[in-house]
Formats: structure tokens, C-alpha cells, sequence
């Protein structure tokens, strides 16, 4: 494989085998074979040639071709040897069957897969439990009992675990599901959505009220507004992307096994609709290297869709399935998700813009080929080796076409395998053309381009070094007045395309793809509760599964903002020779400042004696364990510190930029650990923003220093926030948060 440095990177963290002592002892060659070997294995029980297929699984991963999703990578050889990504479970109606979707979760995840749920049959808070004569607490409640649990497995896993909530629109907590994740910190290893009705809809339409049901009875508990539920999703997404959507009854109509079961949930990105206890395999297929003067290698393309479905069929054979009922339901239909990655830097080779009617209708020809052809390959394989065992009832029997394979096609998140393809994500616009990255291994700070771009400019003869840099400040092209327009119709990144085509970009894919479409419909920060509305209703009228939308900065805003301020002066003055640090007086005047951290508020309570600061008292809002332990020490030790007469600009040096995996927002600042907070409070209170004030530390030179005035300025940056692992810019894409530098995923 031809290797790009982040590529490199991310395939040391977490693909390559490891010893003992966690140091790298194969190739990304060798991670190869052992994949290709691992799945070819699967040959044997069908008599085929086991050495020929491991070298064709081989060839089109080594030629970045097509991957299959990480937990293969990772797994397949190996002795755990759990190979899906993707689970739902189910959550019945009382403690038994909570604690078992419980116990069955930790499982999964420990396994390195991800979780969905529907917490739909769940009682609502208030109603009776008979066997107590208590009440219920509601699902939202146990909800946080699978996000705590989550939050301790993950520390130890190979993969973080991530969850998939589900409400029905008809429950009657509803409200309170939308809402939950307003507070922040709140579900923190949980995406949301609702499943949205056409009842529901219909209702809305026509702006009438529609019925909230209590799910242990059937009964009708009243009826409420379509409107009012509707304008608080539309908030919510609006707010911070959440809750999402997915049209249940939609998913449910394209259903290719109704009499097994009815579809109540996804993965945790939503583009694997599943039935409970049933999970799925994906793999992606590079779209942009089946590009040749310029036009599509439709045979070549054709050879890698069957090789591929080959590939996910045996997975399913070669799987280590962590519980007994996901292995029996996944026996039993055998759904496998063949997608696609590279689609935006096809269209940049093709010369076609994402935004257009040309963009959309090759999507559609693109897609239904490889729809085709899967649907082919499938029924290949089932001559060869048999139909899926529910084949008996299913919609495939139904139009007497044997399929070895339930479903064949799912567009996933590609975010860490098209890094290790060198190619844009899934189908999702390129989120920039170039970007600053910081190399963790070294420390190497590099620019990385995209590679179409990259080409492009120097065949047209226009690249250069100062260029690179011009459009990694930005990571557009669009500003720059020396490029030609016809470069910049075409190379537009995800914030320069309306949300309409978006939403037009994924109807296009779901129309051929059995499964669903992972895809973030991308709104600009200053868009309106309105346009998430619009962007909503279409979706639904173009029969798409789901929507997410992320409004850049609602989620992860970092505003650079001062505010107007007089000057102030303060006097810093350089210690003496080392003494014991002075008393601590009786008697102190000072302030409590909170600050919001990603371990929730933090309290900063300064205090000051005729010297200056004497002490600092830190707190966290919740009490007791590691984290509040360790904020009281810290504020002992600056305490120490500044009785002692060192400088606090020293200190708050030390303490800002500390990283931990929690990072929070305090007034659109970025507090990236609670010492940055603390830095940070710290750093306002002596330039006066709390409380005037003015520091004289006796008998030492003074250092005068002064906090220029300014006016009120915002910077939207379009990030996703911090890496928790290496430092970089999240990106916010395919429903999900990934670092592109080391493969950092907040979705599992």
C-alpha cells in the first residue's frame, strides 16, 4: 500500500498487532495477509480454493481498493476474532430484560462493537411497576445506566463503545429524550434519535395533534401537538445536532424479513437498521481509483463488488459472535453492508460539482450498479452455497430471486479506512482541501492536501508551497482570486454546499442501498431553526432512513472573543531568594468563579490578602472519586505557590493547554482539562474581568503590564473540537466526530 503519514500513524494505533508491552510486530502488509487469510479460511467449508481467494482478498485491500470496517482489520486472526461493527439489542419492559440488554451490551463492547437500542417498550416515568407497587423512573433514567456502564468499558477496549438511543415519537417521555442531552456532559456515549412515524408526520403536515402511547398497555395516555414535538427536535438538532432521525416506518417498508420481525433500531451512526439481536458486517469499496481517462472502469469495479461480497459472506462464517442469540439472527439472514468511499474525489476527478443535478444523477448510476452487481453476487453465492436461512417469507422470495444475503449494500462512516485508502470518507463532500497536521509519533508538523487537488494543481501548473499554505488556513479554495472558477466549482467542500444538495446527495445513494446512508447533512452557523425544518421534511418526502444534521459551531464553537475592558495596570514582581511561603492570613477577600469543564462545572474560588493572591480553592460540581481529589490538590499547590511569591503568569503557563478526554465549552472558550480551566479563570481574574483589582507585592521592582482595549470579535472555526488522543481538530462527518490525524473516533 502507498502509505500517507497519517495513514502510517493511524495504522500503528490501532490496526497493527501488538505484543505484550503494546509494541507494533507486524507490517501493514503483513495486517493485510492476516486478514486475507483469516476470511479466506471460510472457503474450506465450501469446498473452494482457500490459497486463490486469500491472495484476491489480498490484492484489492493492498491496491486500496476496498476495506472492510475496523473491527475485520483489527480482529480477524487474531484470538478475540469478532469481526461486525454493528449490533442492535433489545430492551424489554422489566429489570430482567433491561440488565440482560445490559450484560449484553458490555459483551458486545468489550468485543470492540458498537450498540443500538430501542428503549421504545420501555414503560414512562410515573407509570406502575405491579411486582413493587412503586413507579417507574422512565427510559431516559436507564438510559444513563448504559451510558455509565459504557464510560467504564471503554477504558480498556481496543475500540470506544458507543451507543445508538432510540425513542419512538409516541412515547409518552418523549420530551424528556429530546432534551436530555441539552445539559452537557449528559450521554456522553450515546447519539439520540426519534423514531419518527408517518403518522407522526402526517399529523404535522396537517397541523393537528397525534397520540402518545403508553407502551406496557397500548393505551392512549393524550394527544399533544405534531408542531410542539417537532419545533423541539428541530431545536435540538439545530442546538447541537441532536436528537436525529430515523422514519421508522420508511425503514420498516424496505424491510427484507418482515415475517422474522419488525426493524426498531440502528447502529450507533445510523446507517445500519437491524433487528434486535442481529448485527451486520461493512466493508467500503475506494470508488475514486476506478477513474481512468476520465471516465469509470466499469468491469474492474464489477470484479472488486464480487470479490468483496465474497469477502463479507465469509466474515460472517469466521466471526466470533459474543453472544448466542446475535450469532443465530445473523446466521439466520446474513446481512452483510457493501458501501462506498472516495465519492467526492471521484466527482473532483470526473470534473463534476457535489452541488448539481450531474452530481446527483451519477450518484444514482454509480450506486445502482454496484447495487446491481451485489444483488448478483449474493445470488451467485447462493447457488454455490445456499439461500440465507429466512430466505422462506422474505421479499426475496417473494420476487423468487435465491439471494445468499438478506441485504448486500450499506454507505457506512468510513472515517479511519479511508485514511488507510487515501480517500475522501463515504460520500460526504471533502470537509477541507488542505490542513496543518502535527505527526504524534515525531512531533513533525506537515501539510496534508488532498491528493486530487494536489494533482491537479501541478498538471495545470499552478502549484506551489506558498499556495498549500494559503488554502490550509482556510482549507478552501474559494477565497483565492488567482485560481479559475471552473477548479473552484468543482473542488467546493462540505460548508460551501447547500443543504438541499446534501439532503439530494443522500436520497440519491438510499434509493440503491438496501440498508441506510450514513451522511451529515452540513449547515452553516448561521443557519436557522427554519433550514433544519426544510432540510428535515425533505429528507422524509425523498424516502431517506434517517437525518443527521450538525450546524457548524452549534457542538463545538470555539468564538476568539475579548471583551471592552479600561486599561488596568498590575504589578508583578520577581521573589526574593527561596523562603518558606508567608501564613496564610485569617482573614481573605476574593470571589468563586465557575467555569464549565468536560467533568461538568468547576468552581475556582481566589482569595487574597494584602499581598495578593493568597490561596485557590478548586472544586469540581461533583463531589468525591480521582477527579475532584486531584482539583483539590491542584489548588493546594498554586496556593503554596503563590504564598511562596511566584510569578502567576508561571503558573497559569504550566496549567493551561493540559488535554484530558473530556473537554468542555465555557462561553464558546475550549477548556480542554479542569487545570485549563482553572489556568484560564486564573489568567481573567488578574486581567481585571472578574474584579478590579491590583496586585503590589512590597519592596520588589514592579513589572507594569497592560490589557489593551477591544471590541467584541468572533471567530467561528469549522472544528469538532479536540482530540482527546493526539491534540488535532475533530471533524464532524458521517454522524460522527473523528480525528483524521491518529483515527481517534468518538463513535466507536
Amino acid at each position: 500500500m502507498k502509505l500517507t503519514k497519517t495513514a502510517e500513524t493511524v495504522l500503528q494505533k490501532r490496526y497493527l498487532a501488538k505484543d505484550e508491552e503494546g509494541n507494533v510486530i507486524e507490517t501493514p502488509e503483513e495486517m493485510l495477509w492476516r486478514v486475507a487469510k483469516a476470511i479466506a479460511k471460510a472457503e474450506e467449508n465450501y469446498n473452494g480454493d482457500t490459497n486463490k481467494v486469500a491472495k484476491q482478498f489480498f490484492e484489492i485491500m493492498d491496491k486500496q481498493l476496498f476495506m472492510p470496517n475496523s473491527p475485520t482489520l483489527m480482529n480477524a486472526g487474531t484470538e478475540l476474532s469478532q469481526l461486525s461493527a454493528c449490533f442492535v439489542i433489545p430492551v424489554d419492559d422489566s429489570i430482567d430484560g433491561i440488565f440482560k440488554a445490559l450484560w449484553d451490551m458490555a459483551k458486545v463492547q468489550k468485543s470492540g462493537g458498537g450498540t443500538g437500542f430501542s428503549f421504545s417498550r420501555l414503560r414512562p416515568q410515573g407509570d406502575i411497576v405491579k411486582s413493587t407497587m412503586g413507579v417507574a423512573s422512565g427510559p431516559v433514567s436507564f438510559m444513563k445506566i448504559f451510558d455509565a456502564s459504557t464510560e467504564q468499558i471503554k477504558q480498556g477496549g481496543k475500540r470506544r463503545g458507543a451507543n445508538m438511543g432510540v425513542l419512538s415519537v409516541h412515547h409518552p417521555d418523549i420530551e424528556d429524550f429530546i432534551k436530555v442531552k441539552w445539559e452537557e456532559g449528559v450521554l456522553r456515549n450515546f447519539n439520540i434519535s426519534v423514531a419518527v412515524t408517518d403518522d407522526f408526520v402526517n399529523a404535522l403536515k396537517n397541523d393537528s395533534d397525534y397520540e402518545l402511547k403508553n407502551p406496557r398497555t397500548g393505551d392512549v395516555i393524550r394527544k399533544i401537538p405534531a408542531r410542539k414535538i417537532f419545533n423541539l427536535m428541530v431545536d435540538g438538532a439545530w442546538r447541537n445536532g441532536e436528537p436525529g432521525s430515523i422514519f421508522i416506518d420508511t425503514i420498516n417498508k424496505y424491510n427484507p424479513t418482515p415475517h422474522v420481525g419488525m426493524i426498531e433500531s440502528t447502529n450507533p451512526c445510523g446507517e445500519q437498521p437491524l433487528l434486535p439481536y442481529e448485527s451486520c458486517n461493512l466493508g467500503s469499496i475506494n470508488v475514486a481509483n476506478f477513474v481512468k481517462n476520465g471516465g469509470i472502469d466499469w468491469e474492474h469495479l464489477k470484479e472488486v463488488v464480487w470479490i468483496a461480497v465474497r469477502f463479507l459472506d465469509n466474515v460472517i462464517d469466521m466471526n466470533n459472535y459474543p453472544i448466542p442469540e446475535i450469532k443465530e439472527n445473523t446466521m439466520a439472514n446474513r446481512k452483510i453492508g457493501l458501501g462506498i468511499m472516495g465519492f467526492a474525489d471521484m466527482l473532483f476527478k470526473l470534473g463534476i460539482s457535489y452541488d448539481s443535478n450531474e452530481g446527483v444523477e451519477f450518484a444514482e448510476k454509480l450506486m445502482s450498479f454496484i447495487q446491481e452487481e451485489s444483488h448478483r453476487a449474493s445470488s451467485a453465492l447462493a447457488e454455490e452455497r445456499g439461500k440465507f436461512p429466512n430466505w422462506k417469507g422474505s421479499v426475496w422470495e417473494k420476487k423468487d430471486i435465491k439471494m445468499r444475503n438478506a441485504t448486500t449494500t450499506t454507505i457506512a462512516p468510513t472515517g479511519t479506512i479511508s485514511i488507510i485508502a487515501n480517500c475522501s470518507s463515504g460520500i460526504e463532500p471533502a470537509y477541507a482541501l488542505a490542513f496543518r497536521r502535527m505527526n504524534i509519533l515525531d512531533g513533525e508538523e506537515f501539510f496534508e492536501v488532498n491528493a486530487v487537488l494536489e494533482k491537479t494543481l501541478r498538471d495545470t501548473g499552478i502549484y506551489s508551497d506558498e499556495l498549500i499554505q494559503r488554502i490550509a488556513e482556510t482549507g478552501s479554495i474559494q477565497g483565492i482570486a488567482e485560481l479559475p472558477e471552473e477548479l473552484k466549482r468543482v473542488f467546493r467542500c462540505a460548508l460551501e454546499i447547500s443543504p438541499e444538495w446534501h439532503v439530494r446527495m443522500q436520497a440519491a445513494f438510499q434509493k440503491y442501498t438496501d440498508n441506510a446512508v450514513s451522511k451529515t447533512i452540513n449547515l452553516p452557523n448561521q443557519a436557522t431553526r427554519k433550514d433544519v425544518e426544510k432540510a428535515f421534511m425533505l429528507a422524509y418526502d425523498l424516502e431517506c432512513k434517517g437525518l443527521t444534521v450538525y450546524r457548524d459551531g452549534s457542538r463545538e464553537e470555539q468564538v476568539l472573543a475579548t471583551r471592552k475592558t479600561e486599561k488596568k495596570e498590575r504589578k508583578v514582581i520577581r521573589p526574593p531568594a527561596f523562603q518558606e511561603p508567608r501564613p496564610r492570613p485569617k482573614i481573605t477577600t476574593g470571589r468563586t468563579i465557575e467555569t464549565r469543564t468536560g467533568c461538568g462545572a468547576l468552581y475556582v474560588t481566589i482569595n487574597e490578602d494584602e499581598h495578593g493572591i493568597a490561596e485557590v480553592f478548586v472544586q469540581l460540581g461533583k463531589s468525591g472519586g480521582c477527579a475532584a481529589s486531584q482539583t483539590e490538590a491542584i489548588g493546594r499547590l498554586i496556593s503554596v505557590a503563590l504564598r511562596s511569591w511566584l510569578n502567576p503568569d508561571a503558573l497559569i503557563r504550566q496549567l493551561k493547554g493540559i488535554r484530558c478526554p473530556s473537554i468542555g465549552f465555557d462561553d464558546g472558550e475550549i477548556v480542554t482539562s479542569c487545570a485549563d480551566g482553572v489556568a484560564k479563570v486564573l489568567e481573567r481574574y488578574l486581567r481585571g474581568e472578574y474584579t478590579k483589582i491590583t496586585i503590589d507585592l512590597k519592596g520588589i521592582k514592579p513589572l507594569t503590564e497592560f490589557v489593551e482595549e477591544k471590541t467584541e470579535e468572533h471567530i467561528t472555526k469549522l472544528i469538532g473540537g479536540v482530540c482527546p488522543e493526539c491534540g488535532n481538530i475533530l471533524e464532524y462527518g458521517e454522524g460522527c466526530m473523528t480525528c483524521k490525524m491518529c483515527g481517534f473516533t468518538k463513535c466507536g
